[in-house]
C-alpha cells in the first residue's frame, strides 16, 4: 500500500547540515499497524512526515498504491491528502472556537458551501464510534485531553481515510487515557481495516502494533513482528 525506497532527508541549521534520514526503506501493507520507535532525534518523526507527504525527501521516493508521490500533480496530491491520508499529532490541533462536531467536519468545510445533512450525520456517527456521543456540541476546552484526541481520530474516520499517521498520539495524555486512545486505534485497525503508521518512544504503546520498526541515527536498525 505504502512503500518508501532509499529515503534521504537533511536539515540545515546555522550553516551545518544534519543527515536525519539515511537510506531508509520501508513497506507498509494495507491493514497493518506499524509502530516506529526510537529515541528523541532518531529520525522517526521526520520519517512519518515524509511518508505522509508533509515533508519531501531529498532523495529516494515514496509510493502509494504503486504511484510515485513526487510525480503526481499537486492538485492530485492535495486530493490524496484530503481523502486517503489522515494525520494526528501529540497535540490535537482542534480549532478552539469550533464544536467537536464542527472540528470533525473540517475536511468538508472548505469554501462557502454548507455541509450536507448526510455528512453531518456521518460525523455524528464517527464521534459516537470514538465514544463521544452526546458531546458533539462541546468546544475543545470543554473536553478532556483524551476526548480531544478522539475528536481528531473521528475526523479521520468521517473522511474515510485509508491510512492514519499518528505522531506520538499519547504524548500529552496520562497513562490511563493514553491506553484508551491506543485501544481505540487498535480496534479501528482490526475491525475497520484502517492502516496505522504510528511514531512513539514508548515500547508499551508500540506493542499495540503488529510490526515494530526500530530507527536510530536516521537508519532502520530492526523490524520485528509483534
Amino acid at each position: 500500500m505504502l512503500e518508501a525506497k532509499n529515503l534521504v532527508r537533511r536539515f540545515a541549521s546555522d550553516g551545518t547540515e544534519t543527515l536525519v534520514l539515511d537510506d531508509v526503506s520501508l513497506d507498509v501493507p494495507a491493514g497493518r499497524f506499524v509502530s516506529i520507535v526510537g529515541r528523541s532525534g532518531s529520525g522517526k518523526t521526520t520519517l512519518l512526515n515524509v511518508l505522509s507527504t508533509l515533508l519531501a525527501p531529498d532523495a529516494g521516493l515514496v509510493q502509494y498504491q504503486g504511484r510515485d508521490l513526487a510525480r503526481i500533480p499537486e492538485k492530485d496530491l492535495n486530493a490524496l491528502r484530503r481523502q486517503d491520508f489522515a494525520v494526528i499529532f501529540q497535540f490535537h490541533y482542534l480549532l478552539p472556537y469550533l464544536t467537536a462536531l464542527e472540528n470533525t467536519l473540517l475536511p468538508f468545510m472548505a469554501g462557502l458551501a454548507p455541509v450536507s445533512r448526510a455528512r453531518r450525520e456521518e460525523a455524528r456517527a464517527s464521534l459516537a464510534r470514538v465514544g463521544l456521543a452526546g458531546k458533539e456540541d462541546r468546544l475543545p476546552g470543554q473536553l478532556s485531553g483524551g476526548e480531544q484526541q478522539r475528536v481528531a481520530i473521528a475526523r479521520a474516520l468521517v473522511k474515510k481515510a485509508k491510512i492514519l499517521f499518528a505522531d506520538e498520539p499519547t504524548g500529552s495524555l496520562d497513562k490511563k487515557t493514553g491506553e484508551s486512545v491506543m485501544g481505540l486505534m487498535k480496534d479501528l485497525n482490526q475491525q475497520e481495516g484502517l492502516t496505522v503508521v504510528m511514531v512513539t518512544h514508548d515500547l508499551g504503546y508500540a506493542a499495540y502494533g503488529d510490526q515494530v520498526v526500530e530507527i536510530e541515527d536516521g537508519r532502520i536498525t530492526g523490524v520485528r513482528e509483534v
